[in-house]
């Protein structure tokens, strides 16, 4: 088996949805639909959720399955990494927790839209809250996300594969989602970067010293 060229092409499928998954979360784009459909810039939350999610399915089944066998863990190992997997999904919920979920899926501006109350200059509404595990690093969805992705029992080359690139997706993402934050939140979030770290919490016993929430 040609295990470079399934390589290759997991990249491909993976770039090219990392790519149309970034433009269409860009603001040009959404100006772009603000101006030519103004009152279906509230679904477009939703709408762009739908279309990641499918998209990433598809990409997914399409990629070959390189099944070439990097580790496999046995007993006692294969359930001791469990552990830290554990704990890395209770950071997501925690995380999710400090992040309105309505909001981020595209329910709320549904909900504005509906009750003509719908504001915003394009599909959602900001807030930053430096509490909890933000305290001590920026993304920490993306963080405990990839602790989670990593501790497993068993890894193949196909897994090994996609889970690297979708590291350098969060990694591209995050830069990115940063831009966006400077400009709505300033030199807040500009003081925020220089205090807590980007993806890796190396800074746990300096966390941000107080809460602040902005609307």
């Amino acid at each position: 088996m040609n295990y470079v060229q399934d390589i290759f092409l997991i990249i491909l499928l993976f770039g090219l949805f990392a790519f149309t998954h970034s433009i269409l979360a860009s603001i040009k784009i959404k100006k772009l639909i603000k101006e030519k459909f103004d009152g279906l810039i509230a679904y477009y939350r939703l709408i762009y959720n739908m279309v990641s999610l499918l998209s990433f399915y598809i990409i997914y089944e399409l990629s070959p399955k390189p099944y070439l066998i990097i580790y496999d863990l046995k007993y006692p190992f294969d359930f001791i990494i469990l552990i830290p997997q554990v704990f890395s999904l209770a950071g997501i919920i925690l995380s999710a927790r400090y992040i309105s979920i309505t909001e981020f899926l595209g329910i709320s501006q549904i909900k504005r839209a509906i009750n003509n109350n719908f504001n915003s200059e394009l599909d959602e509404n900001l807030t930053l809250r430096i509490e909890g595990p933000y305290r001590f690093v920026r993304h920490p969805i993306y963080f405990f996300s990839i602790l989670f992705l990593l501790f497993r029992p068993v890894m193949d080359l196909f897994y090994l594969t996609f889970f690297i690139c979708i590291v350098i997706y969060f990694y591209v993402g995050s830069y990115f989602e940063e831009k966006k934050l400077v400009n709505y939140f300033g030199d807040v979030y500009v003081n925020y970067k220089k205090i807590v770290p980007g993806l890796i919490p190396y800074k746990l016993f300096k966390p941000y010293n107080k809460n602040i929430i902005l609307k």
